[in-house]
């Protein structure tokens, strides 16, 4: 590898792609690290073979790179080596079959027990109390029914926020969802949520002269609540919770859900169809808890697992 044909390669994403200074200098460095690995094996670009970058690749690996940072760096040579080769600078494209190194899945924020009980005591705080003005109560008791409602069902934020008023209605035990690709799903309501579910109609029709056709309309226009605005009123829930806002979400409440109950002996495929999961597969990102739970019995419970 030449510097003239790096050279070359980096004028043409700045021309061509309109590439910024900040972007050419990483495709500098990560192409200047490439071409030391081949000073190394005695090779160069215009002479390199699949197997190279692939030896390049393990390099990589080998001295700590994350899988996204070597599929970065990965992403600057097979672009360079297409320049090289639509330039006719070498007749053949060493990269073209080269797929990066897979990406591990990010394991799901999880929230204790302990830190799901604060939250959900935060939001109601104030819910009940008849010497605050309505709209503080109502506020307050629409933020407890939400997040009881979703640690009970683990519904997406969206079938949450457009959940119709009918959803509540006295007596109710059973959530009917329409989920992802129209599939319907039945999801139960735990007596803490129907409880907080009430109380907040309740304060909701002291202050709507008409019923809205949502479950958690917005309070100062039409239409349901959004999930923007949830997030957001989330976070201010987790301040007073004493939770690091950015631990906590619409979706990480989702998490908690499913996690809890396969910590506490739920099956994979029921957690799956209560999540509206059409893979059983999406839901076995979860099952880190079990793993974290069996490591903690052998650990706790075996009699050598004290052992040195």
């Amino acid at each position: 590898m030449t510097a003239r044909h790096v050279e070359s390669f980096l004028e043409m994403l700045s021309a061509e792609r309109g590439a910024a200074h900040n972007t050419l200098e990483a495709y500098r460095r990560d192409l200047d690290d490439y071409a030391d690995f081949l000073v190394s094996q005695g090779r160069d670009a215009l002479t390199v073979t699949a197997e190279d970058v692939r030896g390049w690749l393990s390099d990589l690996a080998a001295r700590g790179f994350a899988a996204s940072s070597a599929a970065r760096r990965l992403s600057a040579v097979k672009q360079f080596h297409r320049f090289l080769y639509t330039e006719n600078i070498r007749g053949d494209d060493p990269g073209a079959a080269l797929t990066g190194p897979k990406r591990g899945r990010p394991l799901p924020k999880v929230l204790s027990v302990k830190e799901v009980d604060d939250l959900l005591t935060a939001a109601a705080e104030g819910a009940d109390d008849e010497e605050k003005p309505l709209i503080e109560r109502l506020r307050a008791a629409r933020m407890s029914a939400l997040l009881e409602i979703l640690y009970a069902s683990g519904l997406r934020v969206s079938e949450l926020v457009t959940l119709p008023r009918s959803a509540a209605r006295a007596g109710t035990q059973i959530l009917s969802i329409r989920g992802k690709g129209g599939r319907e799903r039945l999801v139960p309501l735990t007596e803490a949520a129907r409880r907080a579910a009430k109380l907040y109609l309740d304060l909701l029709d002291a202050r709507q002269e008409k019923p809205a056709p949502f479950l958690f309309p917005a309070l100062a226009e039409n239409g349901h609540l959004t999930r923007q605005a949830f997030a957001r009123d989330l976070k201010a829930v987790a301040i007073r919770a004493g939770i690091e806002p950015k631990r906590v979400s619409p979706h990480v409440l989702r998490h908690a859900f499913a996690s809890h109950l396969l910590q506490n002996g739920a099956d994979l495929r029921s957690v799956q169809q209560l999540l509206g999961h059409a893979d059983v597969a999406t839901t076995q990102i979860y099952t880190h808890v079990l793993d974290e739970r069996l490591a903690s019995m052998v650990r706790d419970l075996h009699p050598l697992g004290d052992s040195d």
